[in-house]
């Protein structure tokens, strides 16, 4: 198994009566009523905010920094351009032509946009905890810390009765069963290796759980990024939720394995299956210009030649990293410049008033909602 830190860092009844009591709570957080019907959070574990915004970094695209075995001229073919911008389009092209384009995007810091984590270690449970319930919890110091005892705001918003049965959550790391408290928060959710088909099986189906069996992995308690998505695309057709969390691990455990040249294609098949979901609800009536796409990942790296393979309190800059939004109730401002500071811990109500609901009123402790992604104005 490969660790998220050093490889990935080294009352139930009581939370379940607090969620209730503060159900009714719920209401506007915006003046008019939002378009957005349906909220998507899409994550990348550990991708960097250098390779979002200028592309391949050519001083590791080598054996000696990036582990690259051969074939070192034909990545620099598929994603070396003589720009930045060239550069950054080539590897995320749905990326920059659909959800900059229409939508915004924060974290370059090269141009004064500063997006950043607030728990002050940089690695994943924390950084997950952080996003999903608006706030730190200093307890959370390990990925192995277990159970998770803060609510996430899709546990929250599963217990509105207009949203009740309509939250699920997709993740290729299978810690994401403690982020998320499956045991008290009862949320749908597929995760790790965990056989996605279950019941009378297709033929497409049963391959598909044959591979999940008998694949070799590269990590124990994480799924190949394309195995997740062929169910997740699939539940569709039985089930559509209005609020969705997916989780992509490969950028993350190819950076600790130090292989470069795999850091540039699984970063680049993460932007394909971001457009292959997106082009999905757009063709579905329920999700067609009501959904909102909130795009991040849940630590920076550190860089040079050896930092980048790692992240955390050791790797100065692995604080740093970006938050894209696209959907109708987002002004089409594109890359954000010199814009004021925004942080992970404001995505928890930033999913929650893109629905017309009030996290912060429920949880105090949860840190604002992005306002420049919640109100278009005409």
């Amino acid at each position: 198994m490969l660790p998220r830190i050093a490889s990935r860092a080294a009352g139930g009844c009581a939370v379940l009566l607090a969620l209730t009591v503060f159900q009714p709570a719920a209401r506007a957080q915006t003046a008019t009523p939002p378009k957005t019907r349906n909220v998507v959070l899409i994550v990348s574990d550990g991708l960097r905010w250098q390779e979002i915004f200028t592309g391949a970094d050519p001083t590791l695209m080598n054996e000696k920094n990036g582990g690259i075995w051969d074939k070192e001229q034909e990545l620099r073919r598929e994603f070396w351009r003589a720009t930045a911008d060239e550069r950054r389009q080539a590897l995320f092209p749905f990326l920059w032509t659909t959800v900059a384009a229409r939508g915004q995007i924060f974290g370059n810091q090269t141009k004064g946009s500063i997006a950043r984590v607030t728990n002050g270690l940089a690695f994943s449970y924390p950084g997950y905890n952080e996003m999903l319930t608006g706030h730190p919890d200093p307890r959370i110091n390990s990925n192995q810390f277990g159970p998770n005892p803060n609510p996430t705001v899709f546990e929250w918003l599963n217990g509105l009765p207009d949203l009740h049965g309509l939250v699920s959550v997709y993740a290729t790391w299978e810690t994401f069963k403690d982020i998320f408290n499956v045991r008290r928060s009862n949320l749908p959710l597929q995760a790790g290796w965990d056989l996605p088909y279950r019941g009378k099986l297709s033929p497409r189906q049963e391959l598909l759980n044959q591979l999940y069996r008998f694949t070799t992995r590269l990590d124990d308690e994480d799924v190949y990024n394309a195995f997740l998505q062929i169910p997740l695309l699939d539940s569709f057709r039985e089930h559509q939720p209005r609020v969705l969390f997916v989780g992509y691990g490969e950028t993350d455990n190819w950076a600790h394995a130090g292989r470069y040249d795999l850091v540039l294609h699984s970063a680049h098949i993460f932007d394909h299956f971001v457009e292959e979901l997106w082009n999905t609800l757009q063709d579905l009536p329920a999700y067609r210009d009501q959904t909102t796409f909130i795009i991040t990942t849940d630590h920076g790296r550190g860089s040079g030649p050896i930092d980048w393979k790692e992240h955390g309190v050791k790797q100065p800059g692995s604080e740093n990293i970006w938050i894209a939004v696209l959907g109708p109730d987002t002004r089409a401002l594109g890359e954000r410049t010199h814009t004021a500071h925004v942080s992970q811990a404001q995505i928890a109500a930033t999913v929650a008033a893109l629905l017309g609901k009030d996290y912060r009123q429920a949880v105090p402790a949860a840190a604002a909602p992005i306002a420049d992604v919640l109100s278009k104005r005409p």
